[in-house]
């Protein structure tokens, strides 16, 4: 094989096994929203606050849907495990394989594969005083529909 096929060949193979991460972050919940300048935001969505938000003090929730490179998704966790708000909040994305749980000062990398992991993350939030409606991100909670 010569070094062009060689090089083409990881590259491509690179390629198809680089997974993206995608996620949901909300901007009220960062005590420093500057770090969303550093994370590709796909859409943005506003919603009204409502008593279901647990959160009065904010007349809304501004989400933003994101795509995070796989070769920056640990360093985009920590940053978000750095400016997320104590409390009440925390931040996901995840590829086919693993899922990101973020909370303030606190990270779970759970292998999809897996879904028993999820139970730690759940508890964490839970603790926190997060309603349970609200943590839905394992694959077999129930959607919060807002």
């Amino acid at each position: 094989m010569s070094d062009r096929t060689r090089d083409w060949t990881a590259d491509y193979f690179k390629e198809i096994t680089t997974m993206n991460y995608q996620g949901t972050i909300i901007e009220e919940s960062l005590d420093d929203p500057a770090v969303l300048s550093k994370i590709n935001i796909v859409s943005t969505k506003v919603e009204i606050v409502t008593e279901k938000h647990r959160t009065p003090w904010l007349k809304q929730w501004t989400l933003h849907k994101v795509e995070i490179s796989e070769d920056q998704c640990e360093a985009i966790a920590d940053m978000l495990a750095s400016s997320l708000q104590k409390n009440y909040w925390y931040a996901d994305f995840m590829n086919d394989k693993y899922h990101y749980i973020i909370y303030s000062g606190k990270i779970f990398k759970v292998d999809r594969q897996n879904p028993v992991f999820y139970k730690d993350a759940k508890k964490y939030g839970l603790d926190l005083g997060i309603p349970s409606y609200q943590i839905d991100f394992a694959p077999d909670d129930p959607i919060w529909r807002r």
